[in-house]
């Protein structure tokens, strides 16, 4: 079934970057950073592998043009992870030298659970080649994320923590939200602790309130980290937390390959729904 783009304008910025331009632009102004995420996930085509990462290099030089205040994220599905690591990393490095030439930032996304172990060994490869230019995500609700935080702080990684996108069986994740909720301060704290500036992506008031009460108590100046949501969700918050003088910063995604993403988003929140269905009605 193919449905129609407006039913995820909410969550996606566009379907080609100059559409998500004007939005980041606009977020630019009211003082909020950008990641640009080009969507897209599990290419198994080689010359669709390497024309993702094509696509990628025009979007460092699209941020260039533009002299948009973004990084970028990437998926390493999209760069051909399941046909190969070493197919994958020579597409990822193909993208860092040219990253790293601009003084760009590219995220390496997590995705499911069965590619956590490949993305990290990746991710370790491209950290000792690139340093300060390639960062990493870690979901909290998975329950090797505790070692994989202590090993990837050690390493001086950039880390953005998540609560988690997937629907994970019980084996390797935590299922209820208050053990999620834990497990994610436990592991900020760690960050905020090790690492010079943790990247704290998540939507939860009681995330949000725990986060800014323990940096206050603990007296870390709000330089040192970093608040982030996704496009179309609290932007209010974001534009208050901004005018505040934390740094903040809101995903951006675009492109055709919406629909996994936005299936993601409807799952995650049932007012995410009720917003489409409500769209839908008045249409």
């Amino acid at each position: 079934m193919k449905l129609p783009f407006f039913l995820a304008s909410r969550f996606v910025a566009g379907e080609t970057l100059d559409q998500a331009i004007p939005k980041v632009q606009n977020l630019n102004q009211k003082g909020i950073s950008v990641t640009l995420d080009m969507l897209g996930e599990n290419v198994t085509s080689r010359t669709m592998a390497r024309e993702a990462t094509d696509g990628y290099i025009s979007l460092i030089h699209g941020i260039e043009e533009a002299g948009l205040d973004s990084t970028i994220s990437i998926k390493l599905t999209m760069l051909g992870l399941d046909i190969g690591p070493e197919f994958c990393r020579d597409n990822l490095f193909r993208l860092l030298d040219v990253a790293r030439k601009r003084d760009q930032f590219v995220r390496i996304d997590m995705e499911g659970s069965d590619y956590t172990q490949a993305t990290i060994d990746i991710f370790r490869e491209a950290f000792g080649n690139y340093g300060s230019h390639v960062g990493i995500v870690i979901q909290a609700y998975l329950y090797r994320s505790k070692q994989d935080i202590d090993e990837l702080s050690a390493m001086g990684a950039d880390i953005r923590l998540c609560k988690g996108a997937y629907k994970e069986p019980a084996k390797v994740a935590l299922q209820e939200m208050p053990a999620i909720r834990e497990a994610f301060k436990e592991y900020a704290a760690k960050l905020l602790d090790s690492t010079p500036c943790p990247r704290m992506a998540t939507h939860d008031d009681q995330l949000i309130e725990w986060l800014l009460d323990y940096t206050e108590d603990q007296k870390i100046d709000k330089a040192r980290f970093e608040v982030q949501m996704l496009y179309g969700l609290r932007q209010e918050t974001m534009e208050r937390l901004a005018a505040q003088g934390y740094n903040t910063r809101i995903y951006v995604p675009y492109g055709t390959m919406w629909l996994p993403y936005f299936k993601r988003r409807l799952t995650e929140r049932k007012e995410n729904i009720w917003f489409v269905l409500s769209t839908i009605f008045k249409s």
